[in-house]
């Protein structure tokens, strides 16, 4: 009994170590938003929960509009709105009465018919509030998604302009602007979008400030003579990599506090993206899409309070004890199991166990973080959990397997022939842990390859329960036996996807790099397999 009451300390140690490590706060010189000072201009949706503009029906009750403005009349002197649906028409008289101005948008698209109504509106509204109204934004990105020619924005833009007596403008990513230099001419000012994140070659977070200021001053070249507006900038707090390009908190307090200061010092005007995070946007964008605000969708506060060091784990002291209750229950589980088997298992064996549980403990909280910010819809929260529940329970059954001299149970122990499966409830359980990790281990693998651009890398909750497997094989495995058509059929997919994702995410994504050595880990245990007769 020496070794396990040698590991156990070392492994909570170790597990305490790692979180006290990676929720290290930092402090920023300047606060995203510095008490007693305000924002130029903030993006706004008044969406919430489960509202969403993707439903036509739904329509924003003016109270709920008003307390967002009231709110972000403390931290702003301008909002931004893309269009008057959905109850935004309403916007103007409430952020009139806080004393917020609005860029006012029109949401144009390839239906004309509804492009003259948000015309129609938005003209209105200028009218009525010219006080409060300050621009209007005569369509967002529509070059971008392809639903309109540059001739006919440049006309709709002229249209406008006619009827309007405020600045009237376009808004699209930098590329389009000097793609379609023509629009140029029918605006009053240019309003650019630079995301460093959704570059084609993403920007890291430590240069996105930099990047910023270098793409406005090479529009500001192209196009001499005109204000330029940065219509949206800023970075996301969660969702995947892209390349070397991190979403954290720490990330986007560290990138809005840069490019902030930025602005200050070299006196241009910046609308940040954006004021609430938005959870709709997941289903367009993955989790990224969702967290862009500088205010949390729940709680209605903002993420960075000026003058609060910035954790990316701000509860960081409950995932450790959680880690380390779970590998407490890892070791436990393999002491009570000798018990009722006394043996001498191998100190390789023993070390597997170490290693699972602290690995487990570890990534408890990680995994867990990622499944309440990555889940949305019923079908990602089923699939995530079922993963996460995989990720704390194989350690556990691998324990016992490790101390009973009992290998991985393959799909044939399972699934095969009645009277070749196994009996043993412990068998099943750890098999069917495996065969949920194997089975969503393939689908996102082949996510990865077929369509990634949105996806999040389940690295915690599959390191969680793929180690634990991977370490069982090692020290368990059978010498003897068939190698089982389906672990190999597994093994080759896995493999197949890891070598694409490898090549497409870059070697600078450390999620990617990460996930795809886990699915290796995965493919090597599946390959090793063999049909062996497992005690019933």
């Amino acid at each position: 009994m020496r070794t396990p009451l040698l590991l156990i300390p070392i492994s909570l140690a170790m597990i305490f170590g790692v979180w006290w490590w990676i929720a290290t706060p930092i402090t920023l010189e300047r606060a995203p938003i510095e008490a007693g000072s305000k924002l130029e201009c903030v993006s706004y949706a008044p969406f919430r929960g489960t509202q969403t503009p993707l439903d036509p029906t739904t329509h924003i009750d003016a109270e709920q509009i008003a307390q967002d403005m009231a709110q972000l009349a403390k931290i702003s002197n301008c909002v931004r709105t893309y269009s008057i649906d959905n109850g935004l028409d309403q916007l103007p008289p409430l952020a009139a009465k806080v004393g917020l101005k609005v860029l006012q948008g029109i949401w144009l698209s390839n239906d004309r018919s509804k492009n003259l109504a948000q015309i129609a509106t938005a003209v209105g509204l200028t009218k009525a509030y010219p006080d409060t109204i300050t621009g209007l934004v005569v369509g967002n990105e529509v070059l971008l998604r392809g639903e309109m020619t540059t001739a006919d924005l440049a006309a709709t833009i002229r249209l406008v302009k006619a009827q309007a007596k405020v600045p009237v403008t376009y808004a699209d990513v930098w590329e389009y602007w000097l793609r379609n230099r023509e629009i140029y001419d029918a605006v009053d000012f240019v309003t650019i979008h630079i995301l460093p994140y959704w570059e084609d070659i993403p920007v890291r977070a430590r240069y996105a400030a930099n990047h910023v200021d270098a793409i406005r001053k090479q529009v500001a070249v192209a196009f001499p003579g005109k204000e330029i507006l940065i219509g949206e900038t800023g970075w996301p707090s969660a969702g995947r990599m892209r390349e070397g390009a991190l979403p954290s908190r720490t990330n986007q307090a560290r990138v809005v506090s840069e490019i902030l200061t930025l602005a200050k010092r070299e006196h241009f005007r910046v609308n940040l993206i954006e004021a609430y995070d938005q959870p709709w946007k997941r289903n367009l964008e993955g989790t990224v899409g969702g967290y862009w605000g500088l205010i949390d969708a729940d709680s209605r506060a903002l993420k960075y309070p000026a003058g609060e060091p910035i954790s990316n784990f701000p509860h960081w002291k409950i995932a450790a004890a959680a880690g380390m209750a779970l590998s407490i229950v890892v070791f436990l589980t393999a002491i009570l199991t000798l018990r009722r088997r006394p043996w001498s298992p191998r100190l390789v064996a023993w070390l597997a166990v170490g290693t699972s549980a602290t690995v487990a403990g570890i990534l408890l909280g990680v995994a867990v973080d990622k499944l309440l910010v990555e889940s949305y819809g019923v079908g990602r929260w089923a699939q995530w959990s079922l993963l996460l529940a995989s990720g704390i329970l194989t350690p556990i059954l691998a324990a016992h397997a490790l101390m009973s001299g009992r290998p991985i149970p393959t799909f044939l122990d399972l699934f095969g022939p009645r009277e070749d499966r196994s009996r043993s409830l412990a068998t099943w359980a750890l098999g069917l842990a495996a065969v949920v990790t194997v089975l969503i281990s393939a689908e996102t693998a082949l996510g990865f390859t077929f369509d990634p651009r949105y996806r999040d890398f389940p690295f915690a909750a599959l390191t969680m329960a793929v180690v634990p497997l991977f370490l069982l094989m090692l020290v368990n495995r059978p010498q003897q036996g068939a190698r089982p058509i389906a672990e190999a059929s597994f093994a080759g997919l896995l493999v197949a996807c890891t070598l694409y994702t490898v090549f497409n995410e870059g070697p600078k994504n450390w999620q990617s790099l990460w996930t795809c050595a886990v699915y290796a880990m995965l493919a090597l245990t599946l390959w090793r397999a063999r049909v062996a007769q497992i005690p019933k």
